[in-house]
């Protein structure tokens, strides 16, 4: 695992992204040059780590630990700390490399999977890799402090053979081009790559004064979640990460809880029916729309509150100084430090945090100890295949308490 924080790009490594603007052609510019590398391990953001003869290190796509490869540079020059690359051919294969399944996938194409030419397990043991290179490296951790037995595991049905992929995704969003074709964008580019063909929906959309929405189900309960609100793809998401989310925290009746970055209320709903009518939650939640949706969602319960804004200024405002459990879901960002300490300020007894990305979490672990509350369990699963995205959940607990 690549340990050198000054040349990790994995900051800027979202397949949405723009170019930088490294990857324009320049004085000194390395692109399209070839180089012959060993591929040294996964590094996160869904490549692998390299080096050339003369040590320049390069983040290779479409490429696996231990193979004999052809590097083309895509982003980076002579003064660039580290250089991007594809992996345009494989000179020595892996035994966990397969064929990527879907005829967008490879290099200069669609940018939306990282590692569909691994095979399901090693994409999953890559995830895991990276999960725990992130604990060591920003939170001090070994996995087993973490509370984690270091397995990511996959959503029930995504277990498949090599070369079949599960079909989780249950919204996909298309750009078009300027002929009016629809794709996928290329990777870290505005380039589109066209296909074929587009999924159509599944009549599941409605119309309710003048706006969409679709409904959603988890936990027993109905979600509305409005067009361009926040609901997890993956169909199997919303169940597991409540009930990971529900076995860590425990809620009894009577508790209050805090439901922070809540969306449309998933989390919130859940703990409301295990707290009951004596229970309390709050809810905060930076959307609009998804606000709206979350008091609808959770209008039977009076003594659930959602609360719209930011969560760092929302907060502080509503004078809240003690809580039993909190959940938050943050953005790929992470809580940040000053968020951290104000929750952990609060003297709950359980915290769940729900992360979409391992460095975040990590970071905020550490603010976390920091604060006096370390990580009693932490889970991962793939929620995401073919891609290098991972979810994790982290029960926390104060650190002066037994395991």
């Amino acid at each position: 695992m690549h340990t050198e924080p000054q040349a990790s790009p994995a900051s800027s490594t979202s397949q949405d992204s723009p170019a930088s603007p490294a990857a324009q052609e320049s004085p000194g510019s390395l692109i399209g040059t070839q180089y012959e590398v060993e591929v040294g391990p996964v590094a996160h953001g869904g490549h692998c780590v390299a080096r050339t003869d003369e040590g320049r290190v390069l983040f290779v796509r479409h490429a696996l630990p231990g193979e004999r490869v052809l590097a083309r540079v895509t982003e980076g020059g002579e003064d660039s700390r580290y250089l991007r690359a594809d992996a345009v051919e494989i000179l020595d294969a892996a035994k966990d490399r397969v064929e990527a399944p879907c005829p967008y996938a490879g290099p200069g194409r669609c940018g939306g999977c990282d590692w569909q030419h691994a095979k399901p397990g090693a994409q999953r043991r890559f995830k895991g890799e990276v999960i725990a290179e992130q604990l060591r490296r920003l939170a001090g951790l070994t996995p087993e402090e973490a509370g984690w037995d270091g397995t990511v595991m996959p959503a029930p049905g995504d277990k498949l053979p090599a070369g079949e992929v599960p079909a989780w995704r249950s919204r996909v969003q298309y750009a078009v081009d300027e002929s009016g074709r629809a794709g996928l964008r290329k990777h870290r580019s505005h380039d589109v790559e066209p296909v074929d063909h587009v999924a159509e929906n599944d009549g599941g959309v409605h119309r309710v004064h003048g706006r969409d929405f679709v409904r959603e189900r988890a936990d027993g309960r109905t979600y509305r979640v409005g067009m361009g609100g926040f609901w997890q793809v993956h169909p199997q998401a919303p169940q597991l990460l409540v009930e990971a989310v529900m076995q860590g925290l425990l809620p009894r009746k009577g508790e209050t809880a805090l439901d922070l970055y809540c969306g449309v209320g998933l989390f919130a709903g859940a703990i409301a029916d295990r707290v009951g009518d004596n229970g309390a939650v709050l809810g905060i939640e930076s959307g609009r729309r998804a606000v709206e949706d979350a008091r609808h969602n959770l209008r039977e319960f009076p003594r659930v509150r959602i609360e719209q804004g930011k969560v760092d200024q929302i907060l502080p405002r509503t004078g809240i100084t003690e809580a039993d459990l909190i959940v938050l879901d943050p953005p790929r960002a992470g809580a940040g430090r000053r968020t951290v300490a104000h929750l952990a300020s609060l003297g709950a007894r359980r915290i769940a945090y729900v992360a979409c990305d391992p460095a975040a979490l990590a970071r905020d672990l550490a603010y976390f100890q920091e604060a006096g509350y370390r990580p009693r369990t932490l889970r991962a699963f793939d929620l995401f295949p073919m891609t290098h995205h991972v979810e994790c959940v982290a029960i926390l607990e104060p650190a002066a308490k037994g395991s």
